[in-house]
């Protein structure tokens, strides 16, 4: 059986193309995969809580010497990284915000990064990812262009991204980009027709 994980992260709701485009992709890898299961997590109906010191505090003390708020804390972290492990398929949505990705989304990456769980380093001092032998699928929509000069200098979301992705093992990794979409009055259509049609021709090599 195959697992997949959904995350969407924009606030715009139904609106957002990004999820939108997901979405399409999602139905394509559920056709495509009859009997998978799949596990949404909608960050930005439900954003996850910030970084804090009952967080943090409780990542790096040792499970019996948690303070009540920080087990509910790290329970929280635990849950997702339990969602993350158990897919075989990921597929995630992020709308570029100010150059970069949403801060629900960053949220999410603090609560997946933790040493022993999601990553270790080696006796060299390298990182090495443990999330490994997964898909991922980044949706990434932006008003502008910056999939080439002089819009790629400024993307701050695709890269960081493929680096956090790879940085807990998580290195195959294929992006759908809608683009374009407030470069005039029919650019969010034009954006998510190309869009779409990448989608499809992503789910059918995987299918193959």
């Amino acid at each position: 059986m195959t697992n997949i994980l959904f995350v969407s992260t924009s606030p715009r709701g139904a609106d957002s193309l990004s999820t939108k485009v997901a979405l399409t992709l999602l139905s394509d890898l559920e056709t495509a995969n009859p009997n998978a299961t799949v596990v949404t997590r909608d960050l930005g109906a439900a954003p996850l809580p910030h970084l804090g010191p009952d967080l943090l505090g409780g990542f790096f003390a040792p499970d019996d010497q948690r303070t009540p708020d920080q087990k509910q804390a790290v329970a929280t972290s635990d849950a997702l990284i339990a969602e993350l492990k158990a897919a075989d398929i990921v597929v995630l949505a992020s709308a570029m915000i100010n150059f970069t990705i949403t801060s629900t989304l960053k949220s999410w990456f603090d609560h997946l990064a933790r040493a022993g769980l999601t990553f270790r380093y080696t006796e060299e001092g390298k990182p090495e990812g443990l999330m490994t032998g997964k898909k991922v699928y980044l949706v990434v929509s932006t008003g502008g262009i910056y999939s080439a000069e002089p819009g790629s200098a400024v993307d701050f979301q695709a890269p960081y991204l493929k680096h956090m992705l790879g940085f807990m093992g998580l290195t195959d990794v294929e992006i759908v980009r809608v683009e374009g979409s407030l470069l005039g009055p029919d650019a969010p259509e034009k954006a998510v027709e190309a869009a779409t049609a990448q989608v499809h021709a992503v789910a059918q090599q995987a299918a193959a």
